[in-house]
């Protein structure tokens, strides 16, 4: 039996297409896929685009997934799940390492904290659930914003302006402030296979995060161990990583059956 509300069944089919995607796509490509026509394909398009469910990249003619598409994606593992789910290995890798640690999500331009644990004896951080912080500030952050889409990225901060809300006053020169200095920070993230953040959030304390993944290899978490700078050496910091990929895998099989593929 077809659909009573055709535009609706279209819109979801829609978004579920994009969603399938590793990155943008052109109209006609979608209105091929859901044999559609053209002129129904531009006209959801205008609208979800409106609404923010859909970006446009007018230069080069293709569409993507929007803000709140991503945002409405992860309200199933924000609101519960991801917490309770997370929770007990966040507990279990704080135990392990001895440094406080925390998991965030990814919620437009910001990251929002949904479980944080200290470790015994450690300075309390900013880092408490439902605090929201610019992502690209926090090596949570980052380590989720390395594994979107370059055209994902540029979607989320398309200039200057995007990077006007900064926590510290650290110096215009090495700060992250423009699209080109994200780029070069995305782009050591994953040459190195995590992310970095050395008093960006608080001055004196560092992170090193890793990104859990979905079944397809998209970032849904950023798990950080936040640390004093001067305690933790290069080397150290390797092993915390060691055990975040561990923790990062574990909540990955917890929520969707099976561990990221690489």
């Amino acid at each position: 039996m077809g659909s009573k509300v055709p535009a609706a069944t279209n819109t979801l089919r829609l978004l579920r297409f994009l969603a399938t995607r590793r990155g943008p796509v052109t109209a006609a490509s979608i209105a091929t896929a859901l044999e559609l026509p053209r002129s129904s394909v531009y006209h959801l398009l205008a609208v979800m685009t409106a609404e923010g469910f859909v970006t446009h990249l007018p230069e080069e003619r293709l569409y993507g997934l929007g803000i709140a598409a991503f945002e409405l994606s992860s309200a199933w593992v924000r609101q519960d799940p991801m917490a309770r789910l997370g929770a007990p290995l966040l507990h279990a890798l704080v135990d392990t390492v001895g440094e406080s640690a925390h998991l965030a999500l990814l919620h437009g331009r910001d990251v929002v904290y949904v479980v944080e644990e200290r470790a015994p004896g450690r300075p309390s951080l900013v880092t408490e659930v439902g605090v929201r912080i610019p992502a690209h500030l926090t090596a949570s952050g980052r380590s989720m914003l390395a594994d979107l889409a370059p055209a994902q990225v540029r979607a989320l901060y398309p200039n200057r302006a995007a990077f006007s809300s900064r926590r510290t006053d650290r110096d215009e020169r090495t700060g992250i402030t423009s699209p080109s200095r994200l780029r070069a920070e995305l782009e050591r993230t994953r040459v190195r296979g995590w992310a970095v953040e050395e008093g960006d959030v608080t001055p004196d304390f560092a992170s090193v995060a890793v990104a859990a993944h979905d079944h397809r290899g998209l970032p849904v978490a950023g798990l950080a161990v936040t640390f004093l700078s001067h305690r933790i050496d290069e080397e150290r910091r390797r092993g915390l990583v060691v055990h975040l990929r561990r923790t990062a895998d574990a909540l990955a099989a917890r929520l969707y059956g099976v561990p990221r593929s690489d």
